[in-house]
């Protein structure tokens, strides 16, 4: 009988040794190539909270030292993030990787499935080598960003309604909509499905969060409801290559004006209302909350990279519908960092494709994602016999395998998944910068660290 799914060694050791040394490859990658961040997104909110505490400070006037940039989230962001005001930049910084990887652990765990276990350790510790890879996922880390946090808190909501257990269904998307715009759609979902009740559940969420922020900081809450939000220049520029959203593909094809965008953001909200009614009528609330994270990517005036850790959903939910193929192509060209190929120039025909590949995945997810997928397995995969299995009997005739499927494709740690960087390009400035190793920006590596990092506010 043919099987299917991450057989590899079929001894214990074996998968050890393998695991081993996949581990040590992606360590040695992460390593030797440039592309960690140096906490960029992390020292923004460490630096905002040390201001607005211990110094008087107000918070949407820090900026990190040496940059441009400060705080964009709204003021109900920097409230939770006060307890940063009593530890010391190392601590905080070790903070931040205890609750993303926890996020991650939540956000894997919700993903599989009642049937987690199944899998077993050894296919759970390649995934986690091969999610270690996944730009989008280790740009989150090493930014120290927020939005493994907000998935983990949305995907509880969706785990809830799925399985009918929905009396506070709603809060977790009320909350991440308060600490983030962008998980705001998730309570358009809830409408599209007419779940009026955890719609209102969101919504009063987010509502109260934003108004005890506004009475923790009313002169924050007013600067950030009635000017801040209406400025994208404080997040970054939108044609640069990094915004993987529709108003990312029109700033680099010159039109900045906004009819263009708002026609674009309807035609996708548009699709995305429809893909997700059928999701809900299917009873797939893994496949409308995937499309809806998919979709908010798109209509978002500003998508970094690392803000595509919202189409993890849209990859389990491949995994689930047995698209292992069209899984592999995505996780593969999200891991190539290929976009950066155009940081300088975006023109022409390979430039708009090219620049933007990103930004195509994620339309091609929202347009194409299977539905009515829900009731199977996470993986459908059979799973490997182990040492300790019993021998089939000979008189149970094997099963033949379901037509269409086929082995997923192996890709190895390290080769061909991340894009060669042009030595004749000139570095990036921005936050979001590309991986190349030229590139000469306070966060790409340590010992090019801005003096905020080498010296940071006493706590």
């Amino acid at each position: 009988m043919r099987t299917y799914g991450l057989s590899g060694p079929r001894t214990h050791r074996g998968r050890l040794l393998l695991v081993l040394a996949l581990a040590a490859a992606v360590t040695a990658f992460t390593a030797t190539v440039p592309l960690l961040r140096d906490w960029f997104d992390l020292r923004v909110y460490y630096g905002t909270v040390d201001s607005w505490v211990h110094h008087g400070g107000r918070i949407y006037d820090y900026v990190v030292p040496g940059t441009t940039y400060g705080f964009t989230y709204p003021p109900f962001a920097a409230v939770c993030m006060l307890p940063m005001a009593l530890v010391g930049w190392d601590t905080a910084v070790a903070f931040a990787l205890l609750l993303n990887l926890a996020a991650l652990a939540l956000v894997l765990r919700l993903l599989a499935g009642r049937e987690w276990r199944r899998y077993g350790w050894y296919r759970w510790a390649v995934a986690l080598c091969l999610l270690a890879l996944f730009e989008p996922l280790r740009d989150t880390f090493s930014f120290g960003q927020v939005n493994l946090l907000l998935l983990a808190l949305v995907l509880t909501d969706s785990r809830l309604l799925a399985t009918g257990r929905d009396r506070w269904a709603g809060a977790g998307i009320g909350l991440a909509a308060a600490i983030k715009l962008t998980p705001a759609l998730f309570i358009g979902l809830l409408l599209v499905a007419r779940r009026w009740r955890a719609a209102g559940i969101a919504t009063a969420v987010a509502a109260a969060a934003t108004a005890f922020a506004a009475r923790v900081a009313p002169d924050a809450s007013r600067f950030y409801w009635t000017q801040a939000i209406r400025d994208t220049g404080r997040v970054g520029r939108l044609a640069y290559v990094s915004n993987q959203s529709v108003q990312g593909i029109l700033a680099r094809l010159g039109e900045t004006g906004r009819p263009a965008w708002v026609l674009a953001v309807v035609a996708v909200l548009a699709v995305w209302a429809w893909r997700a009614r059928r999701a809900v009528s299917a009873g797939d609330w893994s496949a409308a909350f995937a499309l809806t994270g998919a979709a908010a990517c798109l209509v978002s005036p500003i998508t970094w990279v690392h803000h595509l850790v919202w189409l993890l959903p849209s990859l389990a939910v491949l995994l689930r519908a047995g698209r292992l193929r069209v899984a592999a192509a995505v996780y593969a060209v999200l891991c190539s960092s290929v976009v950066w190929l155009w940081l300088d120039d975006a023109s022409g025909i390979d430039g708009f494709l090219g620049s933007n590949a990103y930004a195509w995945i994620t339309l091609g997810l929202l347009l194409g994602l299977p539905v009515g997928q829900s009731r199977v397995s996470l993986l459908p995969l059979n799973r490997s016999v182990s040492s300790t299995a019993p021998a089939p009997s000979p008189a149970a005739p094997a099963i033949a395998p379901v037509s269409g499927q086929s082995d997923p494709p192996v890709a190895a740690a390290g080769t061909a998944t991340t894009a060669p960087c042009d030595a004749g390009r000139s570095a990036s400035s921005e936050p979001t910068g590309s991986t190349c190793p030229e590139a000469a920006k306070p966060q790409s590596s340590s010992s090019r660290a801005s003096s905020y990092t080498a010296n940071p506010p006493p706590s």
